[in-house]
């Protein structure tokens, strides 16, 4: 029997024999794609090969990707651990061509794959195949179906089905595998292909790639025919081991035997009883999440309330609540990462390197749920109390989206205190939900090249060694989008040049700004104003033709003469580089290796890239940490980084290095959400820091300047950001700092110099030593906390004069109580009191009063506060939040609270005596 490692070994090692290229799995968070929330196929990688819009030095591959589907259109997280074979976490086989071979090999590969005894050696006799019908314009696929004949398939096991999604598709051919009278749902002895009782399993699915489906459903030609296949590892384990269960395979088992021992679960026990049993379903929760988290967290998400971090932390939480009820409510997940590691790190030794920072960001999610969960557990328990026959299911489904609450458990419970749960309420909340987590994730549907673009040679990158290129021929002109001929002066589009010094913006580095000059190398023709890659390979310069209003660069102000010209297809102009700002933008690239490199030093190695932005006036960095940096630490990473500034280090930059010799032999960082090639660039800064970039920087750390951290903060649950500057912009804030510093000292020191002395006035000299001992900082802190301290006394104070001033102005207020169908009314008017001064004044009337209603408004700054008092007698007739609504309204506001006190604001203090006389009636309208 082949363990899981030995059938995916044996699937690439099958397919690098056919001369393919093996790939690594791709990140779980997919690379310059908005129209998926996770990587869910093995194509993705792929999709801009497929759709043109990148070229590769390989026409076949072969990868074992990691896939999730827990989110948008796949949200379907409540069957996880309840089927066979539902599964967050999952890895998809496959073998890709693009634009190499097509159908003829791709089906005689995949049935000599799974039938040949020298690999999985599958029965034929259990196995169908199915064929795309025709639909959608788009005709049978008889050439498919002669196909699998040729290949021995009888053609009562050949179906047709139907066709694919949005993007590169086609039609296509599944392989699906019969389980058994056993593996039915439904216990069907005698069903027959395509019963879906769960018998029938699909293992292959191979997709002839000829279209790009966009989202109107109109299929657009691809550029070259192309074969995009997935096998789902677990269901061809559980084939090829002879069980039922994906969760029966040994992907699972180790897992399901660790969570067993962590939860206190008796695992024999569990095991023998059937497989939709509570106890059991737990336990494959639990290990079936814990991979997800572990692989999510990994590739740089982390939990969140939104997007990506919202579905993590619904299965992280998911898995927990299952850990409760198998008795364990002590933190145990974040555990369960060690065990996923070391079941998986043979195939992705990544895991090596960042468990130790996923097993904490799981801890502290465990930690944080603690607390919310224990309040989810009153509210249901309340919620239980309050409903006399029904559990409402839109109240359960907040229970889960919010608290985690598993839907059986809340079943359970209702059941329990004999009241029965509104299952078809909660199943319409839930789709309500997914609509919306769909509408939430749209992203941007990702089209095929321009053609004007796909049809391009590469631009040759010249910017590594020069800022200048002299005569570069426009290759192509695109215009409003569209591929024109010509520019003319003042116009803006894209130009295309055979050979560049352009950087375009990548890896969070903004793209370079220049010039574009004519062949007279002195007329200046174009300001380009940015730079990007369309498609991988072709840099497009974003310009604006020379018109009146146009600069000339400063360097060649005097000399360039101004442009009104046309540029055209075929033209020859000298690329020209703004120098000073690719500078600068050098320098905090450099700046942003060193910071990320000083980071792990100081925080410890947990800490990951999670984004970056490297502009020529400053630097962002984010990255993983699950506090704030204090600043003490801040201050260590800016003294570590800048005392490699001053070894003035040489800065290497290694090109076409294979990306495993990158890793394994200089442990280069790969940055999170970078996608890379099979040959990198290396940029090494002595021993301090190696990382994988295609950036520019300068050639040795000197040139840097110097590096001042301006900021440090939070973006998101468990994800900080640094920003900084360097070079000229250091220099800027450090003499606005010194230009600070003399106003403060100017403020500190005379204040010294006036403060009364038991033996009289300090000498010039003992001003002279404070003024160097004490920071001007730490003087202005001082001062600065004696003032607020000053401020605070007085404001004390007023709030007592205006408190005295109230409650004496209330000292003859009987003339203003009214009775009102036998209840006592006081409406009274004290402007410029806190709402507390509010509340102590409203007690100390309803007191004077004995028995009443007490309405009181304050006006200041433009500004109203009502608050309404009703003496406890009086509750049963008059209730306060009754009587502030109808007055709030009058000064444009709103309240409420409860039956003896209610409170309000408004913004109209001009109608506020006019609200204060009109409680009269609105007493006297609830009395009614």
């Amino acid at each position: 029997m082949m363990t899981g490692s030995e059938i995916r070994r044996k699937f690439l090692d099958f397919f690098v024999q056919k001369g393919h290229r093996e790939v690594h799995s791709s990140s779980l968070v997919p690379a310059n794609d908005p129209t998926l929330l996770f990587t869910n196929a093995g194509m993705n990688q792929f999709k801009d090969v497929f759709l043109g819009l990148e070229k590769r030095d390989y026409r076949r591959a072969t990868t074992s990707q990691k896939c999730v589907r827990a989110g948008g259109k796949h949200n379907d997280l409540e069957n996880v651990g309840f089927t066979n074979r539902h599964h967050t976490f999952f890895e998809m086989l496959g073998n890709f061509s693009f634009g190499d071979y097509f159908k003829k090999d791709a089906i005689a590969y995949a049935w000599e794959l799974i039938t040949s005894p020298e690999w999985f050696g599958i029965d034929p006799n259990k196995l169908y195949v199915t064929i795309f019908n025709g639909e959608g314009g788009v005709p049978r696929d008889a050439e498919a179906y002669d196909l699998w004949v040729a290949q021995g398939v009888p053609k009562e096991r050949i179906f047709e089905l139907g066709a694919g999604d949005t993007g590169p598709c086609g039609p296509c051919s599944e392989i699906h595998y019969d389980m058994g009278v056993a593996a039915s749902d439904q216990g069907h002895a005698d069903c027959a292909f395509a019963c879906d009782c769960g018998r029938f399993v699909e293992i292959w699915n191979l997709v002839f790639m000829q279209f790009d489906r966009d989202a109107s459903g109109r299929l657009n030609p691809l550029p070259k025919p192309s074969i995009d296949t997935g096998m789902g590892l677990e269901r061809t384990a559980a084939v090829l081991q002879g069980v039922i269960s994906n969760y029966d395979t040994d992907l699972f088992t180790p897992l399901i035997k660790r969570a067993a021992e962590l939860t206190g679960t008796s695992l024999t026990k569990e095991l023998n009883k059937e497989a939709h049993t509570k106890s059991a379903a737990s336990l494959r929760v639990i290990a079936d999440h814990s991979r997800a988290a572990t692989f999510l967290i990994s590739d740089g998400v982390l939990p969140a309330n939104d997007g990506r971090g919202y579905v993590l932390r619904k299965i992280i939480r998911r898995a927990i609540t299952h850990g409760r009820l198998l008795g364990q409510t002590e933190p145990f997940l974040y555990e369960m990462v060690f065990a996923v590691r070391d079941l998986m790190r043979d195939a992705y030794p990544e895991l090596n390197e960042t468990t130790e920072r996923v097993s904490k960001a799981v801890q502290v999610e465990e930690t944080r749920f603690a607390h919310t969960m224990d309040v989810g557990l009153e509210k249901l328990e309340t919620l239980l109390k309050s409903s006399a026959e029904k559990l409402a299911g839109e109240d359960a489904f907040k229970l889960y989206d919010t608290f985690g609450m598993p839907l059986d458990f809340m079943q359970d419970a209702a059941r329990d205190q004999g009241i029965a749960f509104d299952r078809a309420g909660f199943d319409h909340a839930m789709e309500e939900q997914k609509t919306r987590a769909r509408a939430s994730w749209k992203g941007a549907a990702k089209q095929t090249a321009n053609p004007a673009y796909q049809q391009l040679p590469k631009s040759l990158f010249e910017g590594y060694r020069q800022t200048r290129s002299d005569g570069c021929e426009v290759l192509a002109i695109i215009h409003d989008g569209h591929g024109v001929q010509e520019l003319k002066a003042g116009e803006s589009g894209e130009v295309i040049l055979d050979h560049t010094p352009f950087y375009a913006e990548s890896g969070g580095q903004v793209g370079d700004r220049g010039w574009f000059y004519s062949d007279d190398h002195n007329t200046v023709v174009a300001d380009v104003t940015g730079c990007y890659s369309p498609i991988q390979g072709v840099r497009a310069h974003q310009v604006v033709m020379k018109g009146a209003s146009s600069k000339t660069p400063p360097s060649f102000a005097q000399s360039a003469k101004e442009g009104w010209g046309t540029l055209r297809v075929g033209d020859r102009v000298d690329a020209v580089v703004d120098m000073d700002r690719r500078a600068a933008t050098m320098r905090n690239h450099t700046a942003t290796h060193l910071l990320h490199a000083g980071l792990r030093e100081v925080l410890g190695k947990h800490v990951k890239q999670a984004g970056s932005l490297v502009a020529p006036d400053h630097l962002r960095f984010d990255f993983s940490h699950f506090t704030a940096v204090q600043d003490e630490e801040l201050q260590d990473i800016e003294d570590l980084i800048n005392k490699e500034l001053l070894r003035n280090v040489k800065v290497a930059t290694l090109t076409d290095v294979p990306i495993d010799e990158a890793i394994n032999t200089y442990h280069a960082m790969a940055l999170f959400g970078e996608k890379y090639g099979d040959k990198v660039r290396v940029v090494k800064i002595g021993d301090f820091s190696t990382e994988l970039c295609g950036g520019t920087h300068t050639a040795a750390t000197g040139e840097i300047g110097l590096i001042k951290i301006l900021k440090e903060g939070s973006v998101s649950s468990g994800v900080r950001r640094v920003e900084a500057i360097t070079g000229l912009g250091s220099l800027a804030h450090f003499r606005k700092d010194y230009e600070l510093e003399g106003v403060v000292s100017a403020f500190v020191v005379p204040t010294l110099a006036q403060k009364p002395r038991k033996n009289g006035a300090p000498s010039a000299g003992e001003i002279s030593a404070h003024a160097e001992t004490v920071s001007p900082a730490e003087a202005l802190r001082g001062e600065l906390d004696k003032k607020d301290s000053e401020i605070k006394r007085l404001t004390r104070e007023l709030d007592q004069v205006r408190m005295k001033s109230a409650s004496s102005s209330t000292a003859n207020i009987s003339d203003k109580v009214k009775e009102v169908k036998g209840v006592k009314v006081l409406a009274h008017r004290v402007d410029n009191l806190e709402r507390a001064q509010l509340r102590t004044l409203v007690d100390q009337l309803r007191d004077k009063i004995g028995s009443g209603v007490v309405v009181l408004g304050s006006a200041s700054n433009g500004n109203v506060a009502l608050i309404v008092g009703v003496t406890k007698d009086l509750t049963g007739r008059v209730q306060a939040g009754k009587v502030i609504g109808p007055v709030a309204q009058k000064v444009g506001g709103k309240g409420g609270g409860r039956p003896d006190l209610a409170e309000a604001g408004g913004k109209d203090a001009s109608a506020l005596d006019a609200a204060l006389d009109g409680a009269y009636s609105v007493v006297e309208e609830i009395l009614n």
